[in-house]
């Protein structure tokens, strides 16, 4: 099951909550279309925004939007200009009235949506696909992943026949639902057809209980931290491992790259 399904839906209501929150009745329809209009074009009108996710949040007469981005400055613009341009554009695209929140992605290396956008983009500037993928992978393990996989499929260095390719390091246990595993799908539009961009992000595991509110206790600390709110234990994966979560056969031959507890 954890092999097929998509990892974040598998651990909703469990460690992960929804991007959107409200209640439809009779309209769910129009709002869950409304949603995906306000997505796609939040995401077209900053494309350098280093966006990640948009949470959207509903009441009677307002609309809360909380853009998730590395990049806050690109976002709110000179003085809270482009934010405030983006607000209005929103309330004529909607007929509601808009509030815009703004939080900041402190390690957009551990982010699956942001990783596999830095490797569209180099794949797009023609960058090597095999360096493009091993830099991210390198760049997550140094800043605290436990794991990452990332799969490109599609006409890889230009070849006539489309081939899939993929590299891990570290562990991506799929079928433990307390492991708060990161998965986001890109595309990359080169000039020999679109490439697909798959990437996994292990962060370790959450025990106890989590609020699962969109946006609960989503502030920047004075260390430049984000720390999620309810406080989750969130400790090193190392004991009480099940089945799914061995290492891969023949793992110890090359030396284990895996952080241990000490």
């Amino acid at each position: 099951m954890g092999q097929k399904v998509n990892p974040v839906g598998f651990r909703l209501g469990v460690i992960r909550g929804w991007d959107s929150s409200w209640y439809g009745g009779n309209t769910f329809a129009d709002k869950l279309v409304e949603d995906q209009k306000i997505r796609k074009y939040v995401s077209a009108r900053i494309p350098k925004g280093g966006i990640s996710k948009v949470v959207i949040e509903r009441t009677l007469k307002r609309i809360t939007l909380t853009i998730h981005t590395a990049r806050p400055g690109v976002v709110i613009g000179k003085g809270g200009t482009e934010v405030d341009k983006i607000k209005e554009e929103l309330k004529k695209l909607t007929n509601k009235d808009v509030q815009i929140n703004i939080f900041e992605i402190k390690r957009p290396e551990l982010d699956a949506k942001l990783v596999g956008e830095s490797i569209a983009q180099q794949l797009e500037a023609r960058i090597a696909f095999r360096r493009a993928m091993k830099q991210a992978i390198a760049s997550a393990m140094r800043v605290g992943s436990e794991g990452i996989k990332v799969k490109l499929s599609g006409r890889l260095g230009g070849a006539e026949m489309a081939r899939t390719e993929q590299y891990k390091e570290g562990r991506i246990p799929l079928h433990t639902l307390r492991a708060d595993i990161d998965y986001a799908v890109s595309e990359a539009q080169t000039v020999y057809g679109k490439i697909g961009i798959k990437v996994w992000v292990f962060k370790g595991e959450i025990f106890g209980k989590r609020d699962l509110s969109p946006n609960v206790g989503m502030v920047s600390n004075a260390a430049g931290e984000n720390k999620p709110g309810g406080a989750p234990d969130r400790r090193r994966a190392g004991g009480g491992r099940g089945r799914g979560d061995r290492p891969d056969r023949g793992g110890e031959r090359g030396g284990d790259r895996r952080r241990k507890n000490n």
